[in-house]
C-alpha cells in the first residue's frame, strides 16, 4: 500500500444521505466517566465534515469485549454524551445496533443530525464478519465511511463487511495515519531510525524484516532485546527469552550487516532479582545468573540517544523496559526525551509507546502518535489492512 488510492469522504456526495461511520470509540471508562477521550477527539474532523455537508450521520463503534451479548457495562452511552459536548450538538443514542430502535432512529434522522448505535460487539456476528449482520448494518445507511484506523487490521462486519453493500470511503483519520506512516516508510527524511521495544520478538519479526530494507538504524530494547543478546552469545540470566526465535534474531543481525543497517542492542542492563516493583536492582554490562533484565542501562541510553540525535525520521514502537514501575522507567523516559528533542519527524506506533509518551508528557512534541497499536504494526510490516482494502478505489 504505497499511498492511499482509496476514496475519501471528500470524493463522495454526502448531501442529504445517511452515512454510517465506523469510528474507534474504544476508550477507557471508569465509573461511567471517560478517562481519556483522545480517540473521540481524533474522529471529530470526519464527523464535523459530514455534518457541515448536510449528511445524516450514524456512528458505530465497539467498546471493550462484551463477548457478543448485550451487557450494559459496555454501553457506548457515555461516549454519546462526550461527543455531544465536543460537537456542541445533541447525539441521539440508539438502544440497540440493528434492532427496531436503531432502524427507526436512523430512518427519522434529518440532515445535519447525528446518532450513535449501541456497541457493535453486542452481536457475536460482528467479529465473525457475518454477511447477514453486515447487510443489516448497511441497510441503516446509504454510504459507509471507515475512520477506525485502530481496528482496520480486523476483518469484522463494521470495519470491512458493510463495504460489500454500500458505496464506501475512508475518513480523515485513516487518511492521516496512512499518509504520515506511508511517507515515512516510502520516502523518509534520513537518517531513518526505528526504535523497537516491547515483550516479544515474534510480534515484530515481520516489522523488522520490512524495516531492514528501509531504515539506517534499528535500536532494540524491551524484553525482546534479550533474545537478541542471547543470539549474539551473551548471558541473559533469567530474563525473558524466546528460544525458538534465536535463529531469527541471528539472521536479522546478519541481514542488517549486509544491508549496512546499524542494528543496536543493549550494552548494559538494569536487572532485578525477580519480576516485581520492589525487587533489588543492579546495573551490569552482563546480566548476572539468576537476575532478569527489566530496563536498558545508562550506557545503552547514551548509545541509543546518540543514534537518535541526528535522525531525520524516527519510528518508535514499544517501551525499553517495564516503564510502569518507576525503577525501570529511566530507559523509556530517556528515549522519549531524545526523540522529542531530536527535531526529527517522529512517529509513535500506538499501544504502549503511545501510552508512555502521554504519561511522560512528551506527546505534544511528537509529529504523530498513531491511534492503532496492532494496525500500525501491521501497516509498518507492509501488510494489507482488511478495513482499508475493503473501501472503494478512487
Amino acid at each position: 500500500m504505497k499511498n492511499l488510492n482509496k476514496k475519501t469522504v471528500t470524493d463522495i456526495d454526502v448531501n442529504g444521505k445517511r452515512v454510517l461511520v465506523r469510528c474507534d470509540f474504544n476508550v477507557p471508562i471508569a465509573d461511567n466517566k471517560i478517562t481519556d477521550d483522545k480517540r473521540i477527539v481524533e474522529s471529530l474532523p470526519t464527523i464535523k465534515y459530514l455534518l457541515d455537508n448536510n449528511a445524516k450521520v450514524i456512528l458505530c463503534s465497539h467498546l471493550g469485549r462484551p463477548k457478543g451479548e448485550f451487557n450494559m457495562d459496555f454501553s457506548l452511552s457515555p461516549v454519546a454524551g462526550r461527543i455531544s459536548e465536543l460537537l456542541g450538538v445533541p447525539v441521539i443514542m440508539a438502544g440497540d445496533v440493528i434492532g427496531e430502535d436503531a432502524k427507526s432512529k436512523a430512518a427519522a434522522l434529518s440532515n445535519g443530525e447525528v446518532m450513535l448505535l449501541e456497541n457493535v460487539r453486542f452481536h457475536k456476528e460482528e467479529e465473525k464478519n457475518d454477511p447477514d449482520f453486515s447487510k443489516s448494518l448497511a441497510s441503516l445507511a446509504e454510504i459507509y465511511v471507515n475512520d477506525a484506523f485502530g481496528t482496520s487490521h480486523r476483518a469484522h462486519s463494521s470495519t470491512a463487511g458493510v463495504a460489500d453493500y454500500l458505496p464506501s470511503a475512508v475518513g480523515f483519520l485513516i487518511q492521516k495515519e496512512i499518509d504520515i506512516m506511508g511517507s515515512a516508510l516510502n520516502s523518509p527524511k534520513r537518517p531513518f531510525v526505528a526504535i523497537l521495544g516491547g515483550a516479544k520478538v515474534s510480534d515484530k519479526i515481520g516489522v523488522i524484516n520490512n524495516l531492514l530494507t528501509k531504515v539506517d538504524k534499528i535500536l532494540i530494547g524491551g524484553a525482546m532485546a534479550y533474545t537478541f543478546i542471547k543470539a549474539s552469545g551473551n548471558p541473559i540470566g533469567s530474563s525473558l527469552v524466546e528460544e525458538d526465535k534465536i535463529e531469527d534474531a541471528k539472521r536479522m543481525m546478519s541481514v542488517a550487516k549486509e544491508n549496512g543497517v546499524e542494528l543496536l542492542i543493549p550494552i548494559d542492563t538494569v536487572c532485578g532479582e525477580k519480576f516485581s516493583e520492589d525487587t533489588r536492582i543492579v546495573t551490569e554490562k552482563q546480566i548476572p545468573d539468576g537476575w532478569m533484565g527489566l530496563d536498558i542501562g545508562p550506557l545503552t541510553v547514551k548509545l541509543f540517544t546518540d543514534a537518535i540525535k541526528d535522525a531525520g525520521t524516527v519510528l518508535w514502537n514499544g517501551p525499553m523496559g517495564v516503564f510502569e514501575w518507576s525503577k525501570f522507567a529511566a530507559g523509556t523516559t530517556a528515549i522519549a526525551k531524545a526523540v522529542a528533542e531530536s527535531g526529527a519527524i517522529s512517529i509513535i506506533g500506538g499501544g504502549d509507546s503511545a501510552a508512555a509518551v502521554e504519561i511522560l508528557g512528551y506527546a505534544d512534541k511528537m509529529t504523530h502518535i498513531s491511534t492503532g497499536g496492532g494496525a500500525s504494526l501491521e501497516f509498518i510490516e507492509g501488510l494489507e489492512l482488511p478495513g482499508i482494502a475493503a473501501i472503494s478505489d478512487k
